[in-house]
């Protein structure tokens, strides 16, 4: 997509500004037509009123952008909890979960790292491991041997370029083994409070089936998107997204019916519509069970969430 720093730049903007003059497409499914629920509570209440959903018409760029930052303030309002869901308390220990968490969920990644860390808690010890000893710990989250070489190798690196400390660029980041432009986001994001976008597989389905852009490629998804929301967004934006996609708008069965943002969705009627059947489709704490961390922050337990079981537990 072009460069698009955290730190921002003039090459972003002019970037993105061609991204957001891309206008949505006009196709909409029959049962966009239909009357859904708008439902604001993160379990179980009923909706407290239902609206029709209109085909959508052909949008405007201003009409777009608006249509977007609506849905991300609805979304904050069902998920004011919503974080990264990968249980980390450092930069070092956050980018090697997030290398970890391809091909497998945050929880696994969750009930893993805990032995991991206690026996190399820092660049210097994973650096200096043994890699056999590693692959039998990462073996939980799949393809460890390839993993292993990753975080050791990332390690390494921070030890002999970074002093042993994660850096907080994104050009030094993406240099890490194992690490691209989505990993440094994560950890730019969450680790170093420097907005930006994670593409990751939830995002960008929904960004393509709420019409935001009809991109493929995450480099340019990133540069649409980033071209409809302020750059303060961008972090927030990711949690919010993923946190939907992980827990209502599901690749093969959303739960339209029991969906916030409905009545605002071209793709209304792809998923179930009757509301009832709708709510046995929400996952995590949206339908009774923990969420991915073991350790999550106390904004979401005071929600209601529930926190992950540990490795073997249950």
């Amino acid at each position: 997509m072009g460069e698009q720093d955290p730190g921002g730049g003039k090459k972003t903007a002019k970037v993105t500004k061609k991204a957001a003059v891309k206008k949505a497409p006009a196709v909409v499914k029959q049962a966009a037509e239909k009357k859904v629920p708008v439902k604001k509570t993160v379990a179980g209440k009923a909706p407290a009123k239902t609206v029709a959903v209109k085909p959508a018409k052909a949008e405007s760029p201003a009409a777009l952008v608006r249509r977007a930052r609506r849905i991300n303030r609805e979304l904050a309002e069902v998920f004011p909890y919503a974080h990264p869901e990968l249980d980390f308390e450092n930069p070092f220990q956050l980018v090697v979960a997030t290398v970890l968490s391809a091909q497998t969920t945050d929880l696994r990644v969750n009930q893993t790292t805990p032995a991991l860390f206690a026996k190399y808690p820092t660049p210097e010890d994973l650096a200096a491991a043994n890699p056999e000893e590693v692959e039998e710990i990462l073996r939980p989250t799949g393809f460890f041997r390839a993993k292993t070489k990753s975080v050791i190798g990332l390690s390494k690196a921070l030890v002999e370029q970074f002093g042993g400390e994660v850096p907080g660029r994104l050009e030094d980041l993406v240099k890490l083994p194992g690490v691209g432009r989505k990993t440094a986001f994560v950890v730019l994001g969450n680790a170093f409070g420097r907005p930006g976008i994670t593409v990751d597989t939830h995002f960008q389905r929904l960004v393509r089936r709420w019409q935001w852009t009809a991109e493929t490629d995450p480099d340019k998804i990133e540069a649409a998107i980033g071209a409809l929301f302020p750059k303060k967004d961008w972090t927030d934006l990711s949690h919010h997204v993923i946190w939907h996609g992980r827990r209502i708008c599901h690749a093969r069965k959303p739960a339209c019916g029991a969906c916030p943002i409905a009545p605002l969705c071209p793709a209304f009627g792809e998923g179930e519509t009757d509301p009832e059947r709708a709510k046995k489709l929400l996952k995590y704490e949206k339908g009774g069970f923990p969420g991915q961390r073991l350790n999550p922050p106390q904004a979401y337990l005071d929600a209601g969430g529930k926190a992950a079981p540990p490795l073997g537990a249950g």
